[in-house]
């Protein structure tokens, strides 16, 4: 059984690139060996990621993530059982926010900002589509 899980949290430190960079060859890895697939998003101290894979390798996944001292203020915004992945393309992209067009952000919110605390997670969902068809999302 294919599921997806969409959550957001905040950095507990200011981000660097060498901890983003960390963060991406971990996950990479992991993922490759559990069949999960997604992006992470990122911008500022807020990060918003997507996870597919089987339900077990999924929700061990968000756990971990969870208990990880990186991130505080975990919420989690959409889980779904699916068909078939979206993001099937990346065993973890990445798309740096900054590098977006602002206007992108401000189709799906208030502000031409990410914060995915205060859209619903359909919303967010959305916004990863059309990063996925703008080709911002980079990564293996």
């Amino acid at each position: 059984m294919l599921v997806r899980l969409l959550y957001a949290s905040r950095a507990s430190q200011p981000l660097t690139p060498e901890m983003t960079e960390s963060i991406l060859a971990k996950s990479r890895t992991h993922n490759n060996d559990s069949g999960v697939t997604g992006i992470l998003c990122f911008s500022g101290d807020i990060f918003m990621q997507v996870l597919e894979g089987g339900r077990q390798p999924v929700s061990d996944l968000y756990n971990a993530i969870i208990r990880d001292k990186r991130h505080h203020d975990v919420v989690l915004l959409d889980f779904e059982e699916i068909t078939e992945r979206r993001f099937s393309g990346w065993t973890m992209g990445q798309v740096n926010l900054a590098k977006v067009n602002p206007c992108t952000l401000l189709k799906y919110s208030e502000k031409p900002s990410l914060d995915p605390f205060s859209v619903s997670g359909k919303v967010s969902l959305a916004l990863l589509e059309e990063l996925i068809a703008t080709a911002a999302i980079v990564g293996r």
